[in-house]
């Protein structure tokens, strides 16, 4: 069993797993706790979302009745405007007007953890599951097609250092400080030679308000999850030069984290929440379920795009918008296959380090004990255990010796030696 360490977070330096069979599938015939006597403390959950593909299995437990089927009768989950939002709605808590848990960047709870929030205080947070894996991509306005710009950056280095002498940085978009779009968007112009806290403006947009801002030339570039490079390419505002999977394939993404005090003191509506949201996890990632899926997200009260735009990246069939297009492409978004779901601690420590890499976290911080103490990925494993899918646990907490795109290797027991070879950083 993995153990988890003290949450005293700051100052210090730190194999693909069988793909499970769903045999879990929303609705099926797992036993519910309820059943088993295990009733949650509390059937009331408040749980935030962003407007992204990658919210599915939080909307879909709630719209499929998973989370009415383990115990949580009243589990709401409640749309927020942006990351930011989120963060501070996490900081209240659901007692004070806030929520008790979301749908979040995988860096924010470290953030969050470390006092690098509103109040400046630290509020242990715990990641009990990644979303996803995959399916977030980086897009270029129409100004920059002839450029051909896919994997490399370097193609736009000309352009970046014409408009530095101009006085008129190129300007790029992310949605929070930090997250994972931030750390996709620094690491693949890092990669081309460009440095992105001397040679470009990087600006916060919400996801959803990224087509408008391209629309009023608020910025040459964006990262953000799908559907909005999609709706992009869509409206013929732009194209999508990468996706993130090209970048780090199977890369993970978003996480389902909880208030630790809330999962402390609510141990079994912890774990009945858990076990929704593997079980939505499985369901999304059933082909035969794709299209309800995204008729589903296409919803106002969630994502309110397209289901078109929506659901054929979901299928692995990119248009880039460049001429170039994927078929049944492997870099579509998982859920579940291929341990998706799993919250790695090796790529917590990637995670982590990356916000030491651009100072969004002290150099001395003890990455180690940090992700102790917000991976919960022991009670990732009870749950699954509990729905069926002790065959999903991986043997490790970790995938080994991970390679990016370019060629860098990131060894999670070694993060200060990958850290110290990277030429362009802030730290």
């Amino acid at each position: 069993m993995l153990q988890r360490l003290p949450a005293a977070l700051l100052h210090g330096c730190t194999t693909s797993s069988p793909t499970p069979s769903p045999s879990a599938a929303a609705g099926g015939a797992s036993p519910s706790p309820v059943a088993n006597g295990d009733v949650p403390e509390t059937a009331t959950a408040t749980l935030g979302f962003i407007a992204l593909t990658d919210c599915a299995p939080l909307v879909v437990a709630k719209e499929k009745g998973l989370f009415d089927k383990y115990g949580m009768t009243d589990v709401k989950v409640a749309k927020q405007t942006s990351w930011a939002v989120t963060r501070d709605n996490l900081e209240l808590g659901s007692v004070n007007g806030g929520i008790d848990g979301a749908h979040i960047l995988t860096p924010m709870p470290y953030q969050i953890s470390a006092g690098k929030n509103k109040s400046n205080k630290p509020i242990p947070m715990y990641i009990l599951a990644r979303l996803n894996t995959d399916g977030q991509g980086i897009s270029l306005s129409n100004e920059f097609k002839d450029l051909k710009v896919a994997t490399d950056s370097a193609a736009l280095k000309a352009v970046v250092d014409q408009r530095k002498a101009a006085g008129q940085k190129f300007k790029a978009a992310m949605t929070f400080p930090g997250g994972t779009h931030d750390l996709w968007l620094r690491y693949w112009l890092a990669a081309g030679g460009i440095d992105p806290t001397q040679d470009v403006d990087i600006v916060v947009i919400p996801p959803p308000q990224m087509i408008a801002n391209m629309e009023s030339n608020t910025m040459d570039t964006f990262c953000v999850g799908e559907p909005w490079n999609s709706r992009l390419v869509t409206k013929k505002l732009g194209y999508t030069a990468v996706t993130t999977g090209e970048l780090w394939k199977g890369h993970p993404e978003k996480a389902f984290s909880m208030r630790a005090d809330w999962v402390d003191k609510n141990p079994k509506a912890t774990k009945a929440l858990l076990m929704a949201v593997q079980e939505a996890q499985v369901w999304c990632d059933d082909d035969a379920n794709k299209a309800e899926m995204c008729e589903i997200l296409s919803k106002d009260k969630y994502v309110k795009a397209p289901v078109k735009d929506i659901l054929e990246r979901s299928k692995g069939n990119f248009d880039f918008g460049d001429g170039r297009t994927l078929k049944d492409s492997p870099l579509l978004m998982k859920f579940w296959r291929d341990s998706a779901s799993y919250p790695f601690k090796s790529h917590d420590t990637w995670f982590v380090t990356e916000n030491i890499r651009w100072g969004y976290l002290p150099a001395d911080t003890d990455t180690q004990k940090l992700v102790d103490s917000v991976n919960r990925a022991d009670l990732w494993q009870e749950a699954a255990k509990a729905i069926g899918q002790t065959a999903a646990i991986p043997p490790k907490d970790t995938r080994g010796i991970e390679t990016f795109f370019n060629g860098t290797k990131f060894d999670s027991e070694k993060p200060a030696e990958y850290l110290k070879d990277l030429k362009i950083k802030k730290v």
